[in-house]
């Protein structure tokens, strides 16, 4: 402990340096250059699937580019600052955090998943890559299925637990970042559930369908 307080100056500037990193709005610009207002199309999530839906291929692959970067920047930043050990995963969370929620776009943002990826990237170079690359193919693999953020997810931490231990990797890192997968999937799916239900009571409020409604439920 007593390393720590003189640190932790440059963890507060580590963290804050995390959140704006996140927080930059990528998809929110790219999308906006096209004539698009990605909160009230897709998804209304800022992230490169929703523009890739609704903008295009190339706008869709600078935004992962990005999202990606914002990530490994927070990490490598909070390193040149002196942030190691478990403590880099709290800067790491805040660039989550500020991807969700970004000051810049009313509080606004995506699910995480390629800040995250960043992350991982930066914290386990050659074979962060590969768990990366991993949980890409699961996802571009089963795009028609339900649930494939939980499945890339589950594919890309186990390989990475997996090269972790094969290889003797800082193991409470590794579980740090698992904690930080939990709860970008969990804010994921929550999401996903949360704009379902909207979608329903949407359906709902429509006059015919709202009639129709009544009819088989009474």
């Amino acid at each position: 402990m007593d390393n720590f307080f003189p640190s932790a100056p440059w963890l507060l500037v580590a963290i804050a340096v995390g959140y704006i990193l996140g927080a930059l709005p990528l998809a929110q610009h790219v999308s906006r250059r096209n004539g698009i207002d990605i909160f009230s199309t897709g998804t209304g999530l800022a992230g490169a699937s929703n523009v890739l839906h609704n903008v295009g291929k190339w706008q869709a692959g600078f935004v992962l580019f990005g999202d990606i970067v914002k990530g490994a920047l927070a990490v490598l930043i909070s390193q040149i600052l002196g942030v190691d050990g478990p403590w880099v995963l709290l800067p790491a969370a805040a660039a989550i955090a500020g991807h969700w929620s970004s000051v810049f776009s009313g509080f606004r943002g995506g699910d995480g998943l390629a800040t995250l990826g960043g992350i991982v990237i930066a914290l386990f170079s050659g074979y962060g890559i590969m768990c990366v690359a991993i949980g890409g193919m699961v996802a571009l693999g089963g795009r028609k299925m339900p649930y494939t953020s939980l499945l890339s997810i589950v594919f890309a931490y186990g390989a990475l637990a997996t090269f972790s231990l094969r290889y003797y990797g800082d193991l409470g890192v590794t579980f740090g970042v698992g904690g930080l997968a939990a709860v970008v999937l969990a804010y994921a799916l929550f999401g996903h559930h949360r704009r379902r239900r909207n979608e329903d009571w949407d359906d709902i409020a429509d006059p015919v369908i709202a009639t129709e409604h009544t009819r088989l439920h009474s």
